[in-house]
């Protein structure tokens, strides 16, 4: 429970401590844009990487090389814990915004820094919302402003290891004509959801995949693009599950 507590008044107090910083972000905003973002992502991945020590947890990165540093990207990965936003948000390279669920919006504080960090709010009870949402991510990838959505429309807290992927989720990528990089995460859910309220020192990985360029995939893979995706990162899944696996036999 110490770590639970270490990490929760940490964040509060991040999020009450900051706010005159929410005040010079927003000028900043209105004179450079581009400077505000960099500030902003400097900023939250400051207050993530403590998140991240007080936590106790060792990530193993593998692929990094993978992301284009030259351009906007469609994040897809999979999603098991609140800690993949934390742990993969620390390594992107541009500002980044992620596609998360519009209850988050009633988080006061956390839903401004959400804002500036460019994150999109899906509302998935009205499907004519949900599409402007996803309208909104293009334009943004369009301007050079990554985004990052898991697939399976929520934190999947099932037994299985994925539910299934949304065709819709692809789009941004489809219509911005951006890659698609596919994120792995293996054991994040060790961290903290499969033992509520605890949160215990554990080793994960992430895998990033090599770029997915759409326009180059045949006409059948382009049909199915959410089940082609769905298997490379599920492949990397079981390899590195089993790869943890080994490491904790090998620590004891």
């Amino acid at each position: 429970m110490i770590r639970l507590i270490l990490v929760l008044l940490f964040v509060f107090l991040f999020l009450v401590l900051s706010t005159p910083l929410m005040l010079i972000e927003w000028i900043i905003g209105k004179f450079n844009q581009p400077l505000k973002d960099r500030s902003s992502l400097a900023i939250v991945n400051w207050a993530f990487r403590w998140v991240i020590r007080l936590s106790g947890t060792k990530v193993i990165v593998k692929g990094e090389e993978n992301v284009p540093l030259d351009t906007a990207v469609l994040y897809v990965g999979n999603h098991r814990s609140y800690y993949d936003i934390i742990l993969t948000y620390v390594r992107v390279p541009r500002p980044t915004g992620y596609v998360a669920k519009r209850e988050m919006l009633r988080y006061p504080l956390l839903n401004v820094w959400m804002y500036f960090l460019h994150c999109l709010f899906l509302d998935r009870s009205d499907l004519k919302k949900g599409l402007k949402t996803i309208l909104e991510g293009v334009e943004k990838v369009k301007s050079g402003i990554s985004i990052c959505i898991f697939p399976e429309g929520t934190r999947n807290g099932t037994d299985q290891d994925f539910l299934p992927f949304h065709e819709g989720s692809f789009k941004i990528a489809e219509k911005a004509k951006a890659p698609i990089v596919p994120i792995t995460m293996a054991g994040t859910n060790t961290i903290f959801e499969d033992h509520l309220p605890r949160i215990q020192k554990q080793t994960v990985i992430i895998e990033y995949g090599k770029p997915i360029d759409i326009q180059a995939l045949d006409k059948d893979t382009r049909k199915n693009l959410s089940g082609y995706v769905q298997s490379i990162i599920a492949e990397a899944y079981y390899r590195n599950l089993k790869e943890l696996e080994s490491l904790k036999a090998t620590a004891h």
